[in-house]
């Protein structure tokens, strides 16, 4: 039963990407290969727990990883980023449309201003 919840925890890009230690990995990779130690020293937490992070993220297919020598290099895949992406674009709308709403309350304010003040500000 623990592992039916784990694996639903970890099984999407949503869950992998609410830990915040995760994303600053995904942060730290972005554009970028990076072995282990590198992360490591970069995200400040200690090996073990970077690698449990690195697991959860390969589980979902955001993190890649290859061999080099004997170094494993790791770097982000962003196409499971895509749902989220294409959800969040479902508020933009709205978000857009109160900068609107914004924009016209602001200019509103400035002309009200500017009559009450005239030009001898």
């Amino acid at each position: 039963m623990a592992s039916m919840a784990r694996a639903a925890t970890t099984a999407d890009a949503f869950n992998a990407v609410a830990e915040p230690r995760r994303r600053q990995i995904l942060d730290v990779l972005a554009g970028r290969e990076l072995p282990v130690n590198d992360l490591v020293r970069m995200v400040g937490l200690a090996q073990p727990l970077v690698s449990k992070h690195l697991r959860v993220l390969r589980e979902v297919g955001l993190v890649g990883v290859r061999d080099q020598g004997r170094q494993r290099m790791y770097s982000v895949n962003g196409r499971p980023l895509k749902p989220i992406h294409d959800w969040v674009k479902n508020y933009e709308r709205s978000w857009s449309q109160r900068f609107d709403r914004l924009d016209v309350v602001l200019e509103e304010l400035k002309q009200i201003k500017e009559e009450n003040h005239g030009d001898g500000e």
